[in-house]
C-alpha cells in the first residue's frame, strides 16, 4: 500500500510511468555513450539521475507486491551498476560517496530525533532484556557457527585454531550489527505506528553504542589470540572511552546549536544547515576521531527530548528523505559485488540462516522475560535482520588491523551483508503489516490488541 493510507494508483498509470522512465534511461545511456568525453562530473550527475527514475518507478512498482520501496532502490542500483547493466559505473559509485555520508548523518540525527524519552521509559524493560539476548545469543552463536565452517573459509587455512577463535569472535560482532538506515527507511515508508516499530527504532538506534562497546572489547581479547606474542591491553578501554564519551559531548553542544538555530531562525534554511553538517562536519569529526554516527544521534537526541524544536527539526529531515533513501540505497545496490556474492554466496547463506534463527530465538527469550505482548513476542526479531554500512566499516577496521586474513573475512562480509540487506526490509514490512502497524492497516495499535493477527 502506499505510504500515508493514500488511494493505491492504478497499474495501468504505473505501467505508462515505468515505459516513460525506461525511455528517458535508455536516453541518458545513448547520451554518455555519444560524449564519453564529457567528463567525471557529468557522468555522476547523470548516474545520480539514473538511480532516482529507476529506484522511484521500480520501487512503485513492487509496491504492487506489497514488498518495500528500499527493495526497489537496491535493486535498481544492482540492475544499473557496474556488474550488470554498467550505467553506473564504478568512479560514479566512488564519487558519490559524499552522498552515502550526507544520508547516513541525516539517518542518524533523525533516528536520535525519534527516540523519544516517553517511549523509551514505557519500553525500557523490553528493551534492556532484547539488548542481553540479541547480543550475547548472535555473537557467541555466529561465533561458534564460523569455527565451525572453516574447512568453507580458505583464507583460514593458516590460521591456527586460537586465531580462528579470534576471528569468529570478530565474526561475531559483525553479526550484531543492525541497519539504522534500513529501519527507517521502511519506517519513513509506511508510517508505521505501534509497538513492533517503536521497539525496533529503540533498539537498532540505542545498538549502536553498544556495537562500539563490544567492538574495542572483543578486539582487545582477539588481538593476543591472532597474533602471537602480542597481549591484553587496557589503553584500548581508555580510547574507547574517550571516544564514546567525547562523541556524546560533542553531539551534547551539536543538539543545543540546533536548538538555538531553530528558536532564532525557525527552519529558515535548515536544510542548507543539515547539508553542511552531512558534508563537511562528517569529514571533521572522523579526522578527530568520534563516532559521527552517535555524535548526529546525540544531537537528534538532544533536539527531540530538550526543546520544543523536535516537530519541525523532524520535517526538515522528512522533506529531504525521500530523495537520500533512493540514492543512498540504489548507491548500495550499486555497490554490491556480484562475483564475489556469485562465489561465496553458500557460505554466506549459512551464515544469514544461522543469524536469522538466533535473532528469532533470542527474539522469543526476551520476550518471555520480559513478558511482551504476543504481537512482539512473534515479530520482535523481524526489524533486526538488516544489515548496512556499519557491518561493512567493522569489517574494513579488521582488515586493516589484521591484514593477512582481511581481504577474506571483507568478502564474505559483503556477501553476507548483501543477502541481509535484502532480505531484512521485507521481513519488517511483513512483520509491520501482520501487526496491523502500517498506515492504512490501523491507527495507532496497542500492543494487547493486534493478538488475534496472529491465530492460526
Amino acid at each position: 500500500m502506499s505510504a500515508g493510507g493514500a488511494a493505491p494508483r492504478p497499474l495501468g498509470e504505473r505501467l505508462l510511468e515505468a515505459a516513460l522512465v525506461v525511455g528517458l534511461l535508455a536516453l541518458l545511456v545513448g547520451a554518455r555513450r555519444l560524449f564519453p568525453a564529457a567528463g567525471a562530473g557529468a557522468g555522476t550527475i547523470a548516474s545520480v539521475g539514473i538511480l532516482l527514475l529507476g529506484g522511484t518507478v521500480l520501487a512503485n512498482l513492487l509496491e504492487l507486491v506489497g514488498l518495500p520501496h528500499l527493495t526497489g532502490y537496491l535493486l535498481a542500483g544492482v540492475a544499473t551498476g557496474p556488474h550488470v547493466l554498467g550505467m553506473v559505473d564504478h568512479q560514479a559509485v566512488a564519487d558519490l560517496e559524499p552522498v552515502n555520508q550526507l544520508a547516513l548523518s541525516l539517518i542518524a540525527l533523525a533516528g536520535g530525533a525519534e527516540l523519544r524519552l516517553a517511549s523509551l521509559k514505557s519500553g525500557l524493560r523490553s528493551l534492556a532484556w532484547a539488548t542481553l539476548w540479541q547480543n550475547l545469543l548472535v555473537l557467541t552463536v555466529l561465533a561458534g557457527v564460523f569455527v565451525a565452517a572453516r574447512p568453507l573459509l580458505p583464507f583460514l587455512a593458516d590460521v591456527p585454531t586460537a586465531g580462528v577463535v579470534g576471528v569468529a569472535l570478530l565474526w561475531g560482532v559483525m553479526a550484531v550489527t543492525r541497519s539504522p538506515s534500513a529501519t527507517l527507511g521502511i519506517l519513513s515508508q509506511t508510517r508505521a505506528k505501534g509497538p513492533l516499530a517503536t521497539f525496533t527504532l529503540n533498539f537498532v538506534m540505542s545498538s549502536d553504542v553498544v556495537v562500539v562497546v563490544l567492538l574495542a572489547l572483543v578486539m582487545t581479547i582477539a588481538r593476543p589470540l591472532v597474533t602471537p606474542g602480542s597481549s591484553l591491553s587496557l589503553g584500548a578501554f581508555r580510547e574507547l572511552g574517550v571516544e564514546v564519551l567525547g562523541s556524546i559531548s560533542l553531539g551534547t553542544t551539536l543538539g543545543l546549536f540546533l536548538v538555538a538555530y531553530l528558536r532564532l531562525l525557525k527552519d529558515r534554511a535548515l536544510v542548507l544547515v543539515l547539508v553542511a553538517l552531512g558534508l563537511v562536519f562528517t569529514q571533521l569529526f572522523d579526522y578527530l576521531q568520534f563516532d559521527w554516527l552517535l555524535i548526529f544521534m546525540t544531537a537528534g537526541f538532544i533536539v527531540q527530548n530538550l526543546s520544543k524544536q523536535g516537530g519541525p527539526f523532524v520535517s526538515s529531515i522528512e522533506s529531504m528523505g525521500e530523495v537520500v533513501y533512493v540514492v543512498f540505497f540504489g548507491v548500495a545496490g550499486a555497490h554490491l559485488d556480484l562475483p564475489v556474492l556469485r562465489v561465496l554466496w553458500p557460505v554466506a547463506l549459512l551464515f544469514v540462516v544461522s543469524r536469522g534463527l538466533t535473532s528469532w530465538v533470542a527474539g522469543r527469550v526476551a520476550s518471555h522475560f520480559a513478558q511482551d505482548a504476543p504481537a512482539l513476542r512473534r515479530w520482535g526479531w523481524a526489524g533486526l535482520v538488516s544489515q548496512a554500512g556499519l557491518a561493512l566499516g567493522i569489517s574494513a577496521n579488521i582488515q586493516s588491523e589484521f591484514p593477512a586474513f582481511g581481504a577474506g573475512l571483507g568478502a564474505l562480509a559483503v556477501a553476507t551483508v548483501a543477502m541481509n540487506e535484502m532480505v531484512g526490509p521485507v521481513l519488517f514490512k511483513v512483520a509491520l503489516d501482520r501487526c496491523g502497524e502500517t498506515a492504512g492497516e490501523a491507527e495507532d495499535v496497542e500492543a494487547g490488541g493486534v493478538a488475534e493477527a496472529f491465530e492460526p
